[in-house]
């Protein structure tokens, strides 16, 4: 297992979706150059880790201590051991740049999808409409299908949508019409429901001045067949499937999502029931399974290792997705497996260690086979933690999804900062602002279960009122991360 090197300044620019795409198009040959230049770590000293003594965490208590909650206070002491870890922002981007690497090694080319599975998919090539927009001249509204001027005489049989092709009509008929049916040839306007008044003899009266083409939809209105309607790089949204099914597609081509193994670790953990007799309810089987379909991957499995060593080596030199998710292990005690089964396996540590509370043990590696393995803490606020600065822009990344806009907005309380490295505080947008939780310990979950975002908090802490960069929750945002399949 390698370590950490640090990587020339012009190999430091962000992945753009069209770059992914170009890449997923193209899959050419690996680059020597991405393999054997992981992401540049930060030669800091470490003070102390608050997520991970546990090693699995799942509200665990041996060895953990809480610095996430700001205690500058904290001792520590001078014999424990130096640790190179990654500034927060570095660790974001060697994610990205693990998947870019990923990417130019090939094997993600294109698939096609079926329109009812393609939600979340980035498309892989544009969407040329294969008919015009309306195939046909229809009716915008219900009600009649006038010729010439008025009074007009009502035809017996009317026009419904789905049916072929109606009779002509001649100037002073009407005939009536339903919304979205083919239009009769020679039809001077339609007549809105409400604005016309039929007699016992069949006569029509309009109650309002009729215009020459009105409520007619014509054909090719929206668009002819051979226009672009959308880009390479779109994500596929529910309107986005509409219009590919207007537009005459059964199947979409687009970027596959990441597949991705998660591995519970812990022997102490329980998939049910209450906890007792030392042993705890495992909080991260259930959570990260969905949380990283909300983020584009398919999760192929999930699996719990417990602490032993050799199914861990198993699974993850036998695991054929590109991605493979740990949770807990990753510190360095007696059954804290992930390093050296990294080292058996020939991995490539690309961070070990990151600047962030909570959420210090995590780690990510690259594979021999070029996979990539990250391993999240065990408490499940840190393990959250390391999902959002890791897992996520790797996934993001692979998937060809655009990178969400940064912004930021003003705390409404002051929250106390790490002196070294940055917090991640569970907040609530309240109008103009956000609000900390107060649940935002590395074994918590009561505050990020009722966040909409996560609030970026630098070394040193923020004042009341001062503007703090937020991470949405795919969930909170209103847009496509709300779908969990």
């Amino acid at each position: 297992m390698t370590s950490p090197r640090t990587r020339a300044d012009d190999e430091a620019e962000d992945l753009d979706v069209e770059e992914a795409l170009a890449l997923v198009n193209q899959h050419p040959g690996p680059s020597c150059g991405d393999r054997g230049h992981p992401a540049a770590p930060a030669h800091t000293e470490h003070h102390g880790s608050d997520d991970n003594h546990d090693s699995h965490g799942n509200h665990s208590s041996h060895g953990n201590h809480d610095n996430s909650h700001g205690h500058h206070g904290a001792s520590h002491r001078p014999t424990e051991p130096r640790h190179r870890a990654t500034p927060w922002p570095e660790a974001r981007t060697a994610a990205e740049r693990a998947a870019r690497a990923a990417a130019r090694a090939g094997g993600r080319a294109p698939v096609s999808v079926p329109l009812d599975e393609a939600l979340g998919l980035t498309l892989a090539a544009p969407l040329t409409a294969l008919t015009d927009l309306p195939s046909f001249d229809t009716s915008a509204m219900d009600g009649w299908a006038v010729a010439g001027p008025g009074p007009w005489t009502v035809r017996d049989e009317g026009v419904l949508a789905g049916h072929g092709t109606p009779a002509p009509l001649t100037d002073g008929t009407a005939v009536r019409i339903a919304t979205g049916a083919r239009i009769p040839l020679d039809t001077t306007a339609v007549l809105r429901t409400e604005h016309g008044r039929t007699d016992g003899r069949h006569r029509l009266q309009a109650t309002r001045e009729v215009v020459h083409g009105q409520d007619i939809r014509l054909r090719g209105q929206e668009c002819r067949s051979g226009d672009q309607l959308l880009p390479v790089g779109t994500l596929a949204t529910p309107a986005v499937l509409g219009l590919a099914a207007a537009a005459g597609y059964d199947t979409l081509t687009a970027v596959p999502r990441p597949r991705v193994d998660v591995l519970v670790l812990g022997d102490e953990l329980l998939a049910e029931g209450l906890p007792h007799d030392g042993l705890v309810r495992d909080a991260l089987g259930p959570m990260l399974p969905p949380w990283l379909r909300a983020l584009g991957a398919e999760v192929r499995a999930v699996r719990r290792i417990g602490d032993d060593a050799k199914a861990l080596q198993r699974a993850v030199t036998t695991s054929k997705a590109e991605l493979i998710v740990t949770t807990g292990g990753t510190a360095a005690g007696p059954v804290d497996h992930v390093h050296p089964v990294l080292l058996r396996a020939g991995a490539e540590l690309l961070v070990d260690g990151v600047e962030v509370r909570p959420g210090h043990p995590m780690l990510l590696a690259r594979l021999k086979d070029g996979r990539h393995l990250v391993g999240l803490p065990g408490n499940p606020l840190a393990a959250v933690s390391g999902l959002l600065t890791l897992a996520e822009p790797l996934l993001r990344t692979l998937a060809a999804r655009p990178a969400p806009e940064p912004y930021a907005l003003p705390l409404r309380d002051a929250v106390h900062g790490h002196p070294y490295d940055t917090r991640l505080v569970p907040v609530v947008l309240r109008g103009d602002g956000a609000v900390p939780l107060r649940y935002n310990g590395p074994a918590m979950l009561r505050g990020i279960a009722a966040a909409d975002a996560l609030a970026v908090v630098p070394p040193g802490g923020t004042r009341r009122g001062q503007e703090a960069e937020l991470l949405d929750l795919p969930w909170a945002t209103g847009g496509i991360g709300v779908c969990f399949t």
